[in-house]
């Protein structure tokens, strides 16, 4: 028996003033991070990154506000950043899918 109940929420789980709370993530070669967060300080909003690196890329992880996710493109376009290489998921989603990882 699960204390879960499977119901679809009306609203996202994680939302405040700006709107959901999404967690984006940036995959750029381990020679462009620095490049990457000069461009992620440049935004007028506080970036607290993770970061994960293997041999081939690197992985910039952050939690923002979904009314947030334009200027983070707009800035990475500037710079020069492929569009293709941003990944944005539900904060709550990602907490989940990490806990799940970390079980298994």
């Amino acid at each position: 028996m699960s204390v879960w109940q499977n119901v679809t929420p009306s609203h996202p789980p994680l939302f405040g003033s700006e709107g959901e709370l999404i967690s984006i993530s940036i995959c750029v070669e381990p020679h462009d991070l620095e490049s990457l967060l000069d461009t992620l300080a440049q935004l007028d909003f506080p970036i607290n990154p993770e970061i994960c690196h293997d041999d081939t890329q690197t992985v910039v992880d952050f939690p923002a506000y979904a009314s947030r996710l334009e200027q983070v493109q707009k800035a990475l376009t500037a710079s020069g950043f492929d569009s293709n290489a941003v990944r944005v998921a539900g904060m709550l989603e990602e907490i989940r899918a990490r806990t799940t990882a970390a079980t298994q």
